[in-house]
């Protein structure tokens, strides 16, 4: 994607790359709240610059990539004591589109590959990012983390090869994705457990995030499993007055659970491949949610359904 610069202010310029700085950060560090800060601390520097950069593009994208280099190292070891599975804060839509980058940038969104790139060390992961995804030039990527052009292209070659291990694989047709998601939707709602175990694949697995706070830490295996816990847990919210809202998350079918107020109660994430679902990801984690809008008191909500249960089974 081409940017002009010509006759325009910092704060133009700034605005005008914000989407670029932001989809940079959003990948390195995998969280929306971490990536917004580390765009506004570059505007920071930015502005507070004495001289004009001769590429703000460059100046930025540098900045923004070792701010969140920085953050990255300290989050490392949140994460490390982060209690049960971590994933990414969930995002709903991409700022930055590039046409002849498209493929790299969906694929680099998806949550299995940001959960993939928290094997590498934050250099790998950085490098990784700009030269995969948003194709810089080593010299670029280079004076962005303040290392050699040759460490660079050690760095990516050492990255790529973490990433082409475990590289995961995905539906590449939108409409089969999403129309196998609508019928998963449709049976979870139904509470139908032949359905859904029919969309889900033999070794499907439930994999929830709620930091220890919201939910089991230990994820599901198995269609069987998944379809009878699914069919009984999801209905009871619909009868408490939720909203099962389809919707795009990281670049893939996925759902936002409402409650009744419209606050954010869960987001989930599907991973679907031969006509499957692999993977379902729940995010419950308060704390990740709350980029999204008001987020709505988890413990309460599941309490309402619980009661909502006990209720029918006694009437």
């Amino acid at each position: 994607m081409v940017i002009s610069m010509i006759g325009v202010t910092r704060v133009e310029e700034f605005q005008e790359l914000r989407p670029l700085l932001f989809a940079i950060a959003y990948r390195v560090l995998g969280s929306v709240s971490e990536a917004e800060d580390a765009v506004q601390e570059a505007w920071l520097r930015y502005e507070g610059s004495a001289t004009q950069a001769e590429s703000p593009k460059a100046f930025l994208s540098a900045t923004v990539t070792r701010i969140s280099i920085d953050v990255l190292r300290s989050a490392r070891v949140r994460r490390e004591a982060y209690v049960g599975p971590w994933f990414p804060e969930p995002l709903l839509t991409d700022p930055y589109q590039d046409p002849e980058r498209s493929a790299e940038l969906s694929d680099s969104l998806s949550m299995a590959a940001l959960i993939l790139l928290e094997r590498l060390s934050p250099l790998e992961r950085a490098v990784f990012v700009l030269r995969e995804v948003f194709a810089f030039s080593y010299r670029e990527i280079a004076d962005a983390v303040e290392r050699s052009e040759a460490a660079c292209r050690q760095l990516a070659l050492q990255a790529r090869r973490h990433m082409d291990a475990g590289r995961p694989r995905f539906e590449a047709d939108r409409q089969t994705r999403d129309r196998l998601a609508g019928r998963f939707f449709h049976a979870m709602r139904e509470g139908d457990v032949a359905g859904l175990q029919e969309l889900l694949a033999a070794d499907v697995q439930l994999v929830n995030d709620g930091a220890g706070k919201i939910g089991s830490t230990i994820p599901l295996f198995g269609a069987a499993k998944v379809a009878r816990v699914l069919s009984v847990t999801i209905p009871p919210f619909a009868q408490i007055g939720a909203v099962l809202e389809a919707h795009e998350v990281n670049g893939r079918p996925g759902l936002i659970i409402r409650d009744r107020e419209s606050r954010v109660f869960n987001v989930w994430t599907f991973d679907i491949l031969d006509g499957r679902i692999q993977t379902i990801r729940s995010i419950v984690n308060p704390d990740k949610l709350a980029h999204l809008g008001p987020v709505a008191d988890a413990h309460a909500v599941i309490r309402e359904k619980k009661q909502t249960r006990r209720d029918q089974r006694t009437s």
